[in-house]
């Protein structure tokens, strides 16, 4: 992924982020409104996704940044049990049927986790 630093937004530390653990949540603005993206850690590389399950418009994490169910193969959604593959959002399981978690591209550079906006998921606004 190209990314220039002058669009790239920092989310953390990259060490912030574990392997199949507790992911990181970071304001975002999508579709005019503020809400919430968040970056795993899964098979060696991050992933980043908007706070939004696919079935209903509910936050995923069971507590904040909990977003991996209990064997850490699947993202879940607290609220109705949805399962996603954390590489790629898709449905795997559950009422989702068919849908798939709003990615947002994000990157590893010098030890950070940055993401960087498109025409839907924007920086939040001073």
């Amino acid at each position: 992924m190209s990314a220039t630093p002058d669009i790239a937004v920092f989310v953390c530390a990259a060490d912030e982020v574990v392997e199949r653990g507790k992911g990181v949540r970071f304001p975002v603005t999508a579709g005019g409104e503020e809400r919430t993206g968040f970056v795993i850690r899964y098979n060696g590389g991050v992933h980043a996704y908007l706070n939004r399950c696919a079935h209903v418009p509910v936050e995923l994490d069971w507590t904040e940044g909990e977003f991996f169910e209990s064997s850490g193969l699947y993202l879940m959604c607290a609220t109705h049990g949805a399962v996603y593959l954390p590489e790629s959002g898709q449905c795997a399981g559950g009422p989702c049927r068919g849908g798939r978690l709003r990615p947002i591209a994000v990157f590893e550079r010098d030890g950070g986790i940055y993401w960087e906006p498109d025409e839907f998921v924007r920086p939040v606004l001073a």
